[in-house]
C-alpha cells in the first residue's frame, strides 16, 4: 500500500509540475521535425531545421511549418513517461498522430499495456488533442468505447498545457481512478461502494473474462 501511495503521489506531483512548467510560457525554438529514437522512446529534434538537403549539396527550403506545427514539436522533444510510459509514430513525417502506451506498474491495473491514440487537432495549442483508448478496459474514467474522461482533455485545458501534460494526467488514472468524474458510471458507483468486488472484477477482466455480456481481451 506504500509503494501505491507514493506511485500515486509521483504521478500526481509530475502532472502538476507540467502544468506549472506551461504556465512559465517558455518560447518556443524550431527544432526542425522530430524522428523516434528506439534506445530510449523519445524523440530526437537534431539537425534537420527548415531546410533539406538536396543530392547536389544545394539547401532546399522546405514548406513553412505553422505554429501549431512548431509547438507540437517542441511538445514532443520534450516527452518523458519514464518507464511507464512510451510513445510511437506510425509516421515519422506525421507528429499530429501518435500513439502513447501506458504500463502501470503498480494500481489495480499492473502487469498489462494500455494502448492510447493521439490526434492534434489543426488549432492546437487553443484545442486539446483527442485521446482515445484502443484497449478494452474496465476503469470509471474510460468506457468500453474507449472515451477518457481527463479534466484537462476538457473544461480545464489551457494553451500553456503539452502533451506531457496530457500523458501524466492518463497515468495518474491508473494510480488514481476518481469515481466523482465518470463514463463507466456502473464501474464508479461500485469503486465508491466496494472496492475489493472492483479489484476482483478489474482482475477478471485482464484474465481475458467476460463481464455483462462483453468479452475483454486476455492482458495478464
Amino acid at each position: 500500500m506504500l509503494a501505491l501511495k507514493k506511485k500515486r503521489e509521483e504521478a500526481k506531483a509530475a502532472a502538476e509540475a507540467a502544468a506549472k512548467d506551461a504556465d512559465a510560457d517558455t518560447p518556443i525554438v524550431d527544432s526542425g521535425v522530430g524522428t523516434h529514437s528506439p534506445d530510449n522512446n523519445k524523440v530526437s529534434l537534431l539537425g534537420v531545421g527548415g531546410k533539406k538537403q538536396t543530392k547536389n549539396g544545394e539547401c532546399k527550403a522546405t514548406k513553412k511549418r505553422s505554429p501549431g506545427e512548431i509547438r507540437i514539436q517542441k511538445d514532443i522533444a520534450e516527452l518523458d513517461g519514464g518507464n511507464v510510459a512510451t510513445i510511437d509514430f506510425p509516421n515519422a513525417n506525421d507528429l499530429t498522430s501518435f500513439h502513447v502506451a501506458i504500463s502501470p506498474d503498480s494500481g489495480y491495473w499492473k502487469g498489462a499495456t494500455y494502448h492510447f491514440t493521439f490526434t492534434i487537432p489543426p488549432h492546437y495549442p487553443h484545442s486539446p488533442p483527442k485521446v482515445e483508448c484502443q484497449t478494452k478496459i474496465y476503469h470509471p474514467n474510460i468506457d468500453l468505447q474507449g472515451k477518457v474522461c481527463l479534466n484537462i482533455l476538457r473544461e480545464d485545458w489551457k494553451p500553456v498545457l503539452d502533451i506531457n501534460g496530457v500523458v501524466y494526467g492518463l497515468i495518474y488514472l491508473f494510480y488514481e481512478p476518481n469515481p466523482d468524474d465518470p463514463l463507466n458510471h456502473e464501474a464508479a458507483e461500485l469503486f465508491r461502494k466496494d472496492v475489493r468486488q472492483f479489484e476482483r472484477l478489474v482482475s477478471r477482466t485482464l484474465r481475458g473474462g467476460i463481464l455483462d455480456g462483453v468479452q475483454f481481451e486476455r492482458l495478464v
